[in-house]
């Protein structure tokens, strides 16, 4: 439920308020809004405290909240959550566009492509230190040495690092050297790993597993929320139908479906969604016109000597085309992709 106080109630209030939710046995999750501050109350047995907390010294009402999803609801939250990490900015009126390679492979590889993402206007870089893949035989990145040389490319570009984590004993070496923590698809439901980057503190970007339904992405987005980071993005990246002419299946309308029951910003990975270069531009500009927050794209300098996923990779003027397209589309809608700042 949500305790909604009174406009002007005092800060003391608000605190008492807090440590009467806790002293009920519920977890207690204040939100400081423009008009009121509200105060989500999650836990079992909620129901029965209402009228003790209704009769609280500054609130205003006490009211159910509907859906499974406490925390990540717009019944909590109706402004939309913007979510800062060093350069990058996601949601609301701000665009973030990340991007970078799939996997870190060596310094140059990765310190030309943040230096031309940059100029082509992109607000943050992606690169995989670990990478999970299908087979054992498979590349599985450079692990500290690929995040050594993600922090080189910040320190010399600016951009916000975007980088998986994969386990959570490695959660701490990770967040050593990234802005922004990923939860890549495989562990959309890994919920240990999600409290875990909960209580770390740092941003999340929380991709859809491939069979997971929307109510499921949001229930583990709840998982971080609830262990107290509000700074969690969620990505579509496609699910599995079976169609078979792309790699995955992208279903834009999950866009504006989530916007109207979440206040969490949307970022979309046309790239894991098609699977095929010459799609990801097209459907990255058609997420901008689906209202997404933010585009995670990958780019490498040889699509084609690339370790992984080459084949739905852009190379660096493919990228400037879809920072191109993607600024009028933006323009159409009464949106912006601001410039590198």
């Amino acid at each position: 439920m949500i305790v909604v106080m009174k406009h002007g109630a005092s800060p003391e209030q608000v605190q008492h308020m807090i440590q009467r939710v806790e002293q009920l046995g519920l977890k207690a999750h204040p939100i400081y809004g423009t008009e009121h501050t509200v105060i989500a109350a999650v836990g079992e047995k909620r129901d029965e405290f209402r009228q003790s907390l209704e009769s609280g010294p500054g609130v205003a009402a006490v009211v159910p909240i509907l859906a499974p999803y406490k925390v990540a609801s717009r019944e909590v939250k109706p402004e939309p959550t913007v979510v800062r990490a060093g350069s990058l900015a996601v949601g609301n009126c701000h665009l973030g566009m990340i991007a970078g390679p799939c996997a870190v492979e060596d310094l140059e590889q990765t310190l030309s492509t943040a230096r031309a993402v940059r100029v082509a206007g992109a607000t943050a870089l992606r690169g995989g230190a670990f990478k999970p893949r299908t087979s054992p035989y498979s590349f599985q990145g450079l692990k500290q040495a690929g995040l050594e040389i993600l922090a080189a490319a910040r320190e010399e570009t600016g951009l916000a690092v975007v980088t998986e984590v994969i386990a959570g004993e490695d959660i701490p070496l990770v967040a050593r050297y990234a802005d922004v923590l990923q939860i890549g698809a495989r562990n959309m439901q890994n919920y240990r790993l999600l409290e875990a980057v909960g209580e770390e503190g740092k941003p999340v970007l929380l991709k859809r597993g491939p069979s997971a339904t929307l109510d499921e992405l949001l229930l583990a987005a709840e998982y971080i929320l609830n262990a107290g980071n509000p700074n969690v993005m969620l990505c579509e990246r496609g699910i599995r139908t079976f169609e078979s002419h792309t790699r995955y299946t992208l279903p834009l309308a999950s866009v504006p479906w989530l916007h109207e029951r979440t206040h969490l910003p949307v970022v979309v990975d046309p790239s894991h969604g098609t699977g095929h270069t010459n799609l990801v531009t097209r459907m990255a500009a058609a997420a901008i016109a689906a209202g997404a927050d933010g585009l995670i794209v990958e780019v490498h300098p040889d699509p084609e000597s690339a370790l992984s996923d080459g084949y739905q990779s852009l190379n660096f003027q493919q990228f400037e085309e879809l920072m191109s397209l993607c600024r009028r589309v933006a323009e159409a809608v009464g949106r912006k992709i601001g410039p590198y700042s």
